[in-house]
């Protein structure tokens, strides 16, 4: 079947064409059912009389040239609009919250005008060599938290003792009977020469992991000579420890001390403490060590860089004739021990007069260095950071208020110079704008014209338009008659 349209007067006849329907996309003995959708109508300017209202044909298919002005898909101008109203608003609300510090930077154009913005311009640079610094110097900050920061301090422990005479009229039976207390207590000894350091009141006990006290087991007996406190997880922290005892003559106590170290600090095996000169530390010290003394000894494998061939020292010690650097950690902690306790050897003395029953020891403990949490609460503070935003926000705003005022400037101005010139070309530009904001697609003005229509790809467009035409009765008619297509 041969379809043959004749098309309007004003195309020349070499432009009539003949479509066979046979020659259309098969598919499966049917044709191809390939909707197109009828092309809808953008908004355009008022037409006159005679004036052709510009029709959109579907993209063609293939190598044919068409206009660059029909699009190959198109929303509803409504729908198009209100999607790009979305977007603008969205890319708003980006810029707004990713402010860089090009915002505040003046205009080139502003500073030619205003000579005097230089200085604000000299005040952004400074700013930013300030931010650099201050970054450079939290970032010290934030990797000197991660290494312990002690100061070793005097710890003052007072052993005080006090007797008690037996109560002929008490009801208690204890009272009946002589007796004697012992109280430790202790308090660290600021220095008094620094004014300005503020140290947080410790409990006593926070100080250490395990104190025992050792009476004399010939007067208490196997099961009643020791008192032992040992820190666990749910241990309540105190500022001294007491005893009390029926008796009243002089005993021999040992009072025994385990320091807490944080970190946990170890005692090296004496061969190992007289080679490297480390009696107590913490286990990276203590690594640290060991790597330096391989370093300055040449112990490191030539070849085998993750070796280590031990010299006479480390042979006895580590036993083995070489390692890996990797297994040094684990032959180290058979070589590691707890630290010593400190021990103090105490005389319980009824004869001491009473003004002299208190005993004072120092112990040099290691506490956290009040610079560290100087230094962590300069971290944590943000009282600057949002002062320094509300000011940036009022300089965004000034920045942004000079470029419209600049704009405003520019307007007038070129007003001023040429009106004629000026209001074509901003009408011109308003005239994009709208086209732009309405969806509107191609060049109102060339279509208007009658040799718009003659151009190459108008009859590529009309075959496809007449061929949508066709499929679409086609399926009305399959679909009247109950026919489905395979």
């Amino acid at each position: 079947m041969i379809l043959e349209f004749k098309m309007a007067s004003r195309f020349p006849a070499s432009a009539q064409m003949k479509i066979m329907a046979a020659g259309m996309p098969q598919q499966g003995g049917m044709y191809q059912r390939q909707q197109f959708q009828q092309p809808s109508y953008g908004v355009q300017r008022p037409t006159g009389t005679g004036s052709p209202m510009p029709m959109r044909m579907p993209a063609p298919s293939g190598s044919h040239h068409y206009s660059p002005n029909v699009p190959r898909a198109s929303l509803a101008p409504g729908a198009a609009a209100a999607m790009e109203q979305a977007r603008r608003r969205q890319d708003l609300k980006s810029r707004r919250r990713k402010k860089k510090i090009a915002d505040k930077v003046l205009p080139q154009r502003v500073r030619d005008l205003v000579p005097e913005s230089q200085a604000y311009m000299d005040l952004l640079a400074f700013e930013r060599k300030l931010d650099a610094t201050i970054m450079r110097k939290r970032m010290d900050i934030q990797e000197a938290l991660k290494r312990p920061i002690k100061t070793k301090k005097k710890l003052r422990v007072y052993l005080t003792t006090n007797f008690h005479t037996p109560k002929p009229d008490a009801e208690d039976e204890e009272a009946l009977l002589p007796s004697w207390e012992l109280r430790v207590e202790g308090r660290l000894i600021e220095d008094p020469n620094n004014k300005t350091e503020v140290q947080r009141k410790r409990k006593f006990s926070t100080f250490f992991k395990s104190l025992v006290i050792e009476l004399d087991r010939e007067l208490y007996g196997p099961d009643n000579h020791l008192v032992e406190w040992h820190r666990t997880s749910t241990t309540q922290e105190t500022d001294g420890f007491q005893v009390k005892r029926p008796g009243e003559e002089n005993v021999k106590c040992t009072i025994m001390f385990l320091l807490d170290y944080q970190p946990p600090q170890y005692k090296l095996d004496p061969r190992l403490a007289r080679l490297l000169g480390i009696h107590t530390q913490t286990r990276p010290v203590i690594v640290n060590a060991i790597w330096q003394y391989i370093k300055s000894h040449n112990l490191q494998d030539a070849h085998e860089r993750e070796y280590i061939n031990n010299d006479r020292y480390f042979k006895q010690i580590f036993e083995c004739e070489r390692m890996k650097f990797s297994e040094i950690p684990q032959r180290l902690s058979q070589l590691l021990m707890p630290p010593d306790p400190i021990v103090i050897n105490h005389l319980i003395n009824k004869d001491v007069p009473e003004n002299k029953r208190v005993t004072c020891y120092d112990i040099d403990v290691e506490v956290d260095d009040t610079l560290k949490a100087q230094m962590q609460s300069f971290l944590l503070s943000t009282a600057s950071q949002n002062e320094i935003a509300t000011y940036d926000n009022k300089i965004y705003e000034t920045v942004e208020t000079i470029n419209n005022l600049k704009i405003n400037r520019e307007f007038f101005l070129g007003f001023a110079r040429d009106p004629q010139e000026f209001i074509n070309k901003w009408v011109q530009s308003q005239s994009q704008d709208l086209k732009v904001m309405t969806d509107v697609v191609g060049n109102p003005e060339q279509e208007r014209r009658a040799d718009f229509y003659y151009l190459p790809w108008s009859q590529e467009a009309v075959c496809r338009y007449f061929y949508s035409k066709v499929q679409q009765k086609r399926a009305e008619l399959e679909q009247a008659l109950g026919i489905r297509g395979t």
